[in-house]
């Protein structure tokens, strides 16, 4: 009897074993085969609607814009050239009239020619401001030089 109830139960479990199998893969075959055009364009439709969202991001995205705008201000007391820091950086009158000329924005060899100097001259005093102020290029120079009071 026991036996009989081993295989029964067996047999039952096999078959019910069979039956979810069956049930599984009619509704894959239902779900996978019968609906496959929706799905695929389903995927179709999400790709694309985020290549849509991206690209309307990156085509509408708008340029940040810096507008720079020099405002003149009128000031009532007469410039002055801060002396101290003259000496104390060891600025010559000839080194800080090239500074001047740069900050006019006149290129070397117009400096030349209005100092009645050669061009090498002018470099070698204008290379003498950069390392006496630790300025790299030309427009930190005259930055530095009106920041310190060298220059207006």
């Amino acid at each position: 009897m026991k036996k009989q109830i081993l295989i029964y139960g067996l047999v039952y479990g096999v078959c019910g074993g069979v039956l979810i199998a069956l049930l599984k893969y009619f509704e894959y075959r239902f779900i996978i085969i019968e609906h496959s055009i929706e799905i695929y364009g389903g995927l179709v439709a999400l790709l694309f609607v985020g290549l849509g969202i991206w690209l309307g991001l990156k085509l509408t995205r708008k340029e940040e814009v810096v507008i720079v705008k020099e405002v003149l201000v009128v000031s009532t007391v007469p410039f002055v050239v801060n002396q101290t820091r003259l000496r104390d950086l060891g600025i010559t009158k000839r080194e800080l009239e090239i500074l001047e000329l740069i900050a006019k924005g006149m290129s070397n060899r117009e400096i030349a020619e209005t100092l009645f100097v050669s061009e090498n001259t002018v470099k070698t005093h204008s290379s003498r401001v950069f390392d006496k102020l630790s300025a790299k290029r030309r427009t930190q120079a005259v930055q530095i030089g009106k920041e310190m009071g060298l220059i207006e």
